[in-house]
């Protein structure tokens, strides 16, 4: 018998190694038929192309119940779907979501809706990614999907890591040019670990290079390297364009509507084991604040039945417990919070009343009641420093500008963002704020810089680790998309920060080539603007945590100073027109300036002080012509720009409305010491 598939030809005998467990009834989403009897000469795979007008056939959905419902207390309840979209950055699980929501009519026809409605914070519109999990629900023939949307970069893995308590099932989406990346893998390890039921969506299919047929094989590989079971390999596959609002089971023959993706949901992904008669249990997986309702925990009903004016007992362990009283019920319909007088075993609500609720902590029955486990989340990597304000304009533009106010907003973001940690420093003013990349910090500074806070922060570091006396430090895996003329630059690039190359492939037909690379962490600090330079803003790069290994040796990160200005004052034209022949400058005329500020970046190696707010001297002889000074346009760096470009001796002041650089006055003064 030979199986073949593409240009692959296998010959092998269908024997199953273990007669206790079937074979599987589908391989790659495509269907085997295998004849009576089991020998290499009377057996054949059929592979049977779908179509539309097929129901859905899925063998997930009976292969993943676990053995617990032997047990005759659980049961499954069927009226339910809760499920969560996970993919890489920008494989379109948010624009899915807005066509999902649209097609089962959540909003009026003549409603005006958002794109990527789920988006609803300014940062993640600003930036265009999503950075907080957000619930919805839809209905879908009698049948509630509670829906999930997780943040796709691997900075806010930990988002993603709880909410796969709350699901039974995910929507794997993956770009049907790129194919599973970085986070692709991180997701569909975790939810393989947690057991769940996987349907692959082949999102973009209407890409002009899509290539399905590699995207799939390349999933079903990330699947056996991941030591998926059987059952778990034998993945659903739909194909998708998320902006058109299409499906099908074939990438030729997509339906009109998401209709084939919705009776997969249904058909593949079990409703939740729930123990209806027995003693209350939710997980608080979620919190969220209103003023005027307090803070409201969010989380699956895993046992029982949760009334509002209830009394209930909170868990932390078998030990810590305390009571409280339910003072409000939601459950998710359509776009919004709904009251809800009561809710059952296996669906997702909102619970109001208590005040002191924490992530990870029960709500139990107030006699019997016991704790579920506690969620567990992946270690930071990465630490930075913030400490108050110490330059000459403090005050000027904040509102909360002491250490008190640093300290109390620091400790309360550890309520809701459980992937961060915040240590006291050696010093009273210095906080240590840890998380799982540049950017998950970044993000924390940006919504406190728009509530009003000012401070500083010093430049990433990498938390490293002594085993049997070697020192250990952060890998993670980078992959850059870059063209074709610009691989050598960014290969040397690459090379210079400790990378090693792993794999080279072009990619589509545009001319791409995608390369993977195993770097020191420190080595990705201030790549992105360098990579950037190196292909002329072409490349695309996305990292992921890898492991832990030995200390790679000293990596260079910045070749050139910086341009230091060295007294109080506004800057001139004057002045900036001799100081841009030192470099580049960050600031035009009219800026107001300290001693000790950045002003630019450096041609040569090594700091360079300059007056930017000399004045051209005033005589009482005149010139026969005035002179005209062409000043070059200043670089402009957000936030993200300047923490990646900062070193050990220099701190970025962040207040509501600036953003400076300075040099650090503590490393200043002990070099004086010396």
């Amino acid at each position: 018998m030979a199986i073949s598939f593409h240009n692959y030809s296998l010959k092998a005998p269908l024997i199953n190694p273990n007669p206790k467990l079937p074979l599987p009834k589908q391989i790659f989403g495509l269907s085997l038929s295998p004849l009576s009897s089991f020998n290499s000469k009377t057996t054949c795979l059929k592979f049977h192309s779908r179509n539309l007008t097929k129901p859905v056939e899925c063998s997930v959905s009976q292969a993943t119940q676990p053995e617990i419902e032997k047990k005759s207390q659980l049961k499954r309840r069927n009226d339910i779907r809760n499920i969560a979209i996970v993919a890489h950055v920008d494989h379109g699980k948010t624009t899915l979501v807005d066509a999902m929501l649209k097609q089962s009519k959540v909003f009026r026809d003549n409603q005006f809706v958002q794109e990527r409605v789920m988006d609803s914070n300014d940062l993640e519109r600003e930036r265009g990614i999503t950075i907080l999990s957000k619930n919805t629900s839809i209905t879908y023939k009698d049948t509630k999907i509670n829906i999930i949307d997780t943040p796709g970069h691997s900075d806010f893995g930990g988002e993603v890591e709880r909410i796969l308590n709350m699901v039974e099932g995910v929507l794997l989406v993956v770009d049907s040019v790129e194919g599973p990346m970085p986070q692709t893998r991180f997701v569909l390890k975790k939810a393989l670990e947690f057991g769940l039921a996987v349907v692959v969506v082949v999102n973009k299919i209407d890409r002009p290079s899509a290539r399905p047929d590699f995207v799939i094989n390349s999933t079903f590989e990330l699947f056996i390297e991941l030591n998926a079971t059987d059952e778990q390999c034998d993945f659903q596959a739909i194909y998708a364009s998320g902006i058109k609002g299409k499906a099908g089971l074939s990438p030729d023959n997509l339906a009109e509507d998401l209709g084939p993706l919705f009776e997969s949901i249904i058909r593949c992904i079990p409703g939740p084991h729930i123990e209806k008669d027995g003693a209350l249990q939710m997980l608080a997986t979620n919190i969220e604040y209103d003023e005027h309702k307090g803070r409201i925990a969010i989380g699956r009903l895993h046992a029982g039945v949760l009334r509002k004016g209830m009394e209930v007992r909170v868990c932390t362990s078998e030990d810590s417990c305390r009571y409280a009283r339910i003072s409000e019920l939601f459950v998710y319909e359509k776009f919004s919070r709904t009251p809800a007088e009561s809710v059952e075993a296996g669906d997702i609500c909102a619970v109001c009343g208590i005040e002191d609720i924490q992530i990870g902590e029960t709500i139990a029955d107030k006699t019997s009641g016991k704790p579920l486990p506690a969620i567990k989340v992946e270690e930071p990597t990465v630490k930075m420093a913030f400490s108050i304000n110490t330059s000459p304009f403090v005050g000027r533009e904040g509102k909360y500008v002491t250490s008190r106010n640093l300290r109390d907003r620091l400790y309360r973001e550890l309520e809701r963002n459980l992937a961060m940690r915040v240590e006291d420093s050696e010093t009273a003013d210095t906080f240590i704020v840890s998380g799982r990349g540049t950017l998950h910090i970044t993000i924390l500074i940006e919504n406190m810089r728009r509530e009003g806070y000012e401070f500083m922060v010093g430049p990433p570091k990498v938390i490293n680790k002594k085993v049997d006396d070697k020192l250990l430090e952060p890998y993670e895996i980078a992959t850059v998309e870059v063209p074709e003329e610009h691989v050598g630059a960014v290969v040397e690039l690459l090379g210079k920060r400790r990378g090693q190359m792993i794999d080279m492939e072009g990619v589509g037909s545009e001319g791409t080539t995608l390369l993977k690379y195993k770097i020191p962490t420190r080595g990705l600090l201030g790549l992105r603007n360098a990579i950037l330079t190196a292909s002329r803003g072409t490349a695309i790069l996305n990292t992921i945590f890898d492991s832990y290994g030995p200390w790679a040796g000293e990596i260079i990160t910045r070749d050139q100073g910086s341009l230091v200005a060295f007294e109080d004052g506004s800057s001139t034209s004057y002045a900036l027109a001799s100081s841009q022949e030192r470099g580049q400058m960050f600031i035009g005329p009219g800026f107001e300036v300290y001693k000790g500020q950045i002003v630019g970046i450096h041609q040569r190696p090594g700091d360079l002080s300059l007056n930017v707010c000399k004045k051209k001297a005033a005589t009482n002889v005149r010139s026969n012509k005035e002179q005209t000074v062409v000043l070059d346009t200043p670089l402009y760096y957000s936030l993200d720009d300047c923490i990646e470009y900062i070193q050990e001796d220099e701190l970025v002041e962040v207040t509501p409305s600036s953003i400076r650089m300075c040099k650090n006055p503590k490393f200043a003064a002990s070099k004086k010491g010396r």
